[in-house]
């Protein structure tokens, strides 16, 4: 187990990083000691972290759903609050579901999703290079990451039989990306963020072809802000999907469901 530094040495370290603006900087504190390999890199962590780099880049793994997801440099950083749309996504899935998860970033949704199940078929995609090699190492041996955009990659066999459609699609509006932390619009790809002038264009795309991807009965997820939940409905039930909107207040989260009819 790696041991923490002295007393002084931490409280310093926590000063340095409430300085840069760290607002949880004990909490940041204990896990770079407690990842670091040493000294050395413990200082290049902290020097990384105070000069503005996201918590999981530095230490190479977010946690997600009890999960320990690995996070490489210039790969989206999955929120806490999509946990809320995979807890969904679970109570939504049958035995042995077929599982897809478009905009996969680092595979989060899907690893947890089919960690969670039993015999699922998992296939994941991303037009981010970067995120697919890192997609593949969270994935493992529990499905397939294919890399091209939206549907494009994915296999024709999987037409008609996708129980759960994962599509954690950017939906920041192009105006909005600027007021982004700057954690978010520096380190993390413009394609994970940007949605287009309302945010919903990528939604839409996905809306559009959903419904012919899905088994019946099945369902698409996304994420969405409150104020775009109304248009998101409009847009998954233009697609064909009957479309409904769940919200955790506890989590800040908006999640909204389109599932083909029967």
């Amino acid at each position: 187990m790696q041991e923490f530094p002295p007393p002084l040495a931490l409280s310093a370290i926590v000063t340095t990083l409430r300085a840069a603006g760290c607002v949880f900087a004990e909490d940041e504190a204990a896990l770079l000691c407690s990842t670091a390999d040493g000294p050395t890199e413990l200082a290049a962590m902290v020097d990384r972290r105070a000069a503005g780099l996201p918590l999981e880049h530095v230490l190479g793994w977010a946690e997600f759903c009890g999960l320990r997801i690995a996070v490489d440099p210039g790969v989206f950083v999955p929120r806490r609050r999509t946990e809320f749309l995979v807890r969904q996504a679970a109570a939504l899935a049958p035995e042995r579901a077929v599982v897809v998860d478009l905009c996969c970033g680092s595979g989060a949704l899907g690893a947890a999703l089919t960690a969670s199940l039993s015999g699922a078929e998992l296939h994941a995609a991303d037009v981010e290079p970067a995120a697919v090699r890192c997609a593949r190492r969270n994935v493992g041996d529990r499905g397939t990451v294919h890399e091209g955009d939206l549907f494009a990659p994915l296999p024709r066999t999987l037409r008609g039989r996708v129980d759960v459609l994962l599509a954690n699609v950017p939906y920041v509006p192009t105006g909005d990306v600027a007021l982004l932390p700057p954690e978010a619009r520096i380190h993390e790809p413009r394609v994970a963020l940007d949605g287009g002038g309302d945010g919903l264009d990528v939604m839409r795309r996905v809306a559009a072809e959903a419904a012919g991807w899905l088994a019946p009965g099945g369902s698409l997820l996304v994420e969405a802000s409150e104020r775009q939940a109304a248009r998101a409905e409009e847009a998954l039930g233009g697609g064909g999907l009957i479309p409904r909107v769940v919200v955790s207040d506890e989590l800040y989260a908006t999640v909204v469901i389109g599932t083909r009819p029967r």
